[in-house]
């Protein structure tokens, strides 16, 4: 927070200036009320009745103004500190890689960047709304109670270390509760967003009185925890409130007798009651804010903890890859995508090149902790024209592999090169330029079609938006739709079939225009003859770049360059289909299997 607040230092210094006029102002009424009485009152002098009340009136005014203007100010800086914690959590997620993701959760993610991070605005409105003021208030308060009567502050020196006590024991109680709520909280959104994203499913297994009960368990352990926690915070004010009776009970008895005895003035006793309830107010809201913070507290270490994560994948520091004394060759260069502006992050010389020939030498991978890695000793070429394929059965490691080429996971060992040059020596978005991907999972944005077929190409105009549906086979279906391009997508895609979504995942990668094109199992849904027309319209536009395509059918890649067989994590063929047929008992079985499914009936 002191770094947030780091630049709002002369509007937090304003905040502490209004809140100590607004104290100085609560503090002089009792006195003057005082005085009214005991001078104007008791005394029977209409004047100084009249003059000490206008002194008051314009006092509370005074003190009206700066309370405001201090809320005011108070909850623009926190809400402003508030926007630029989100968007640091946002920035620090967006570079993370998978595997970082994974370990937090998305669910967990989400909660902290907006229910952890609305706590903590919460304290900070309450900082500058209250414990500004609290200390002011309880020292002011003693003082003057004590220039009232030295007797009766007795009672203050009494009463201050019992609540002291009360809030102790309560926030010490109240912190693990809090941070376990937080966790509670994650565990709920866990379930929740499974059994939405997964609804489905769920009801084809006709699961959903499991689901019911499973969501029930997380709800009732959030709201035992929060019962507790409330029951902490609800017992506290009776027990505040008792000690408060008690003194004022105390002070009017005292009092009274002090007043009989001749050793006290009534509005002394006024303004000392006063001052005592005002001592006992500043004590509850420094109590209040104390009760927010561990809260906020356990928001603020979860945040952290995202914060402090070290970045998996850090662009390099020198032009060279760690571990090599320099590029092997010169660098590749890809034109950048059309209509984007330059990326000034991006190295120099990556600008107009045909050399996007892609080289895997003796590359593995492996998930910490894992017993076995992911791929093991993957070593080929992939060149500039022709289409390298990857096929295997599930789980042999073929979307792992793609996945390393931009950098999404980080290769454990080996080398990794485009146009010869190591990938780990290129700066990530320079080395993400000069790819255009469609994943496995087709994935659209909320939005319209134009502005999810733009990501490829913000500047695109709509005939090139249109020609990239047509060869992408998804011309005929979003012509059919009644706003065509500007027609609305839900989050996923969801108002669109898996082979639409794919098509138009293609279309939005062929905007890109950039001299590496991944194809991770991208035609799964795409029957055969719009796998065919798809091939056949993209063939051209390709000529020039390098293709990596993982596919499960053997049919739509008997006419790759290079088909690459793995098996387990390992390369175990790579070859032609001719002669991979010839040479390899995987891709034969593979191949086989597959013939006997479309010959049967």
């Amino acid at each position: 927070m002191r770094r947030l607040l780091s630049a709002h230092k002369v509007t937090v210094l304003a905040i502490v200036v209004l809140q100590l006029v607004q104290t100085t102002a609560n503090l002089l009424l009792p006195t003057l009320n005082a005085a009214i009485i005991d001078d104007g009152i008791v005394g029977g002098d209409t004047p100084v009745i009249l003059h000490l009340g206008a002194w008051m009136a314009g006092i509370a005014a005074v003190q009206m103004v700066a309370a405001v203007a201090a809320g005011y100010l108070g909850a623009v800086v926190a809400m402003d500190a508030g926007r630029q914690l989100r968007e640091e959590l946002f920035a620090k997620v967006a570079s993370m890689s998978s595997q970082e993701v994974a370990a937090f959760g998305a669910p967990s993610l989400v909660t902290r960047a907006t229910n952890d991070v609305a706590q903590i605005q919460n304290l900070a409105v309450l900082v500058f709304t209250m414990l500004v003021a609290a200390p002011a208030i309880f020292l002011g308060g003693i003082a003057l109670a004590i220039h009232q009567d030295i007797a009766l502050s007795g009672i203050v020196v009494a009463v201050v270390p019992v609540l002291a006590v009360i809030m102790a024991v309560i926030v010490r109680r109240l912190v693990p509760l809090y941070r376990e709520g937080q966790e509670l909280i994650d565990r709920i959104s866990r379930v929740l967003r499974e059994q939405i994203i997964g609804a489905n499913v769920i009801r084809g297994f006709v699961r959903q009185g499991h689901e019911m009960r499973r969501f029930d368990a997380a709800n009732k352990d959030l709201t035992r925890n929060n019962q507790r926690s409330a029951l902490l915070v609800a017992g506290m004010m009776p027990m505040i409130m008792l000690v408060v009776n008690l003194s004022s009970v105390a002070v009017v008895w005292f009092g009274g007798h002090r007043i009989q005895a001749g050793e006290m003035r009534l509005g002394a006793l006024t303004a000392f009651i006063a001052y005592i309830l005002q001592i006992l107010i500043a004590i509850m809201m420094a109590m209040y804010v104390f009760m927010t913070g561990p809260r906020a507290a356990a928001c603020a270490e979860r945040i952290q903890a995202v914060l402090d994560t070290g970045p998996a994948l850090a662009d390099p520091t020198t032009s060279a890859a760690p571990g090599t004394s320099g590029p092997r060759a010169s660098p590749p260069r890809a034109s950048p995508p059309r209509g984007s502006p330059a990326d000034s992050t991006a190295d120099s010389s990556l600008d107009n090149t045909a050399d996007s020939t892609v080289e895997f030498r003796g590359v593995s991978f492996a998930y910490p902790g894992a017993e076995a890695p992911v791929l093991d000793g993957i070593t080929f070429t992939a060149a500039p024209g022709t289409t390298t394929a990857v096929i295997g059965a599930t789980g042999s490691g073929k979307t792992t592999l793609l996945n390393l080429l931009p950098r999404f996971l980080d290769a454990t060992g080996g080398e990794i090169s485009i146009g010869g040059r190591n990938i780990r020596g290129l700066g990530i978005e320079a080395l993400r330029s000069l790819i255009a991907m469609v994943p496995q999972q087709s994935f659209l944005f909320s939005g319209t079609l134009a502005e999810n077929l733009r990501m490829g190409s913000p500047g695109a105009s709509d005939e090139e938006l249109w020609q990239a549906l047509r060869t992408a086979q998804a011309e005929d279906f979003v012509r059919k739709l009644p706003h065509g391009l500007q027609s609305p997508v839900s989050q996923g895609g969801t108002n669109f079939s898996g082979g639409q979504r794919q098509r138009l995942c293609i279309g939005r990668a062929l905007l890109r225009g950039a001299p590496v094109y991944l194809f991770d199992d991208s035609f799964s849904a795409l029957d055969y003859g719009t796998d065919a027309r798809l091939r056949g319209a993209i063939e051209p536009l390709l000529r020039s770049a390098t293709v990596l395509v993982v596919a499960e059918r053997v049919a739509t890649i008997v006419d790759a360059g290079l088909i690459l067989v793995l098996e387990d994590g390992r390369l175990v063929a790579q070859g032609t289909h001719q002669e991979l047929m010839e040479s390899s008992p995987s891709y034969q079985e593979i191949a086989a299997s597959q013939l006997v499914l479309e010959e049967t009936p």
